[in-house]
Parts: structure tokens; C-alpha cells; sequence
């Protein structure tokens, strides 16, 4: 089954979110809507990167591998395509 690594913008906090699912649009309706916490606080969300993995094990990896970065400047030159992982 696929998964994919999906990474959300809160344009008026200037926030990112990274989250794996195997239906980003899915998620991204769920975080604008219903869910509680993290996500809740910064509405609306707009994808702004999904990479595509063969399975949950390998999207979960790379899912990790960012937000190990800890690192706003690191994710938006992903975004933008500045960096190929």
C-alpha cells in the first residue's frame, strides 16, 4: 500500500506540520476540521509537500528523518525543492 509524507503551512503563524498517512487528503481535511491540539491552533492548513513511499515503514522513516531536523529553514527548502532526498 502506499504511503506518503505530507507537510502542512499555517500561512498566518508561519507554522509547519509533518505528519504520514495513506490518504494526505484525508488528513489534511481532518486537521482543518476536527482535530485537537497542535494542528487545531494554527487553521487553516495548506499542503505545501507530499512525497510519495511504497509502504508505512519507509514514509515513517522519512517522516523521522525531517522532523529530527528541528529546523524551519531546513523544511522550507524542501518545500521549495532546494533539497533531494
Amino acid at each position: 500500500m502506499k504511503y506518503f509524507v505530507y507537510i502542512l503551512h499555517a500561512i498566518s503563524a508561519d507554522k509547519y506540520y509533518i505528519g504520514s498517512s495513506n490518504d494526505p487528503e484525508r488528513r489534511i481535511k481532518f486537521h482543518n476540521s476536527i482535530e485537537k491540539g497542535f494542528t487545531s491552533r494554527y487553521r487553516p492548513w495548506q499542503l505545501v509537500f507530499q512525497k510519495e513511499f511504497p509502504g508505512k515503514t519507509e514514509a515513517q522513516q522519512f517522516e523521522r528523518k525531517v522532523k529530527r531536523w528541528k529546523s524551519k529553514l531546513m523544511i522550507k527548502r524542501l518545500v521549495n525543492g532546494d533539497i533531494q532526498l
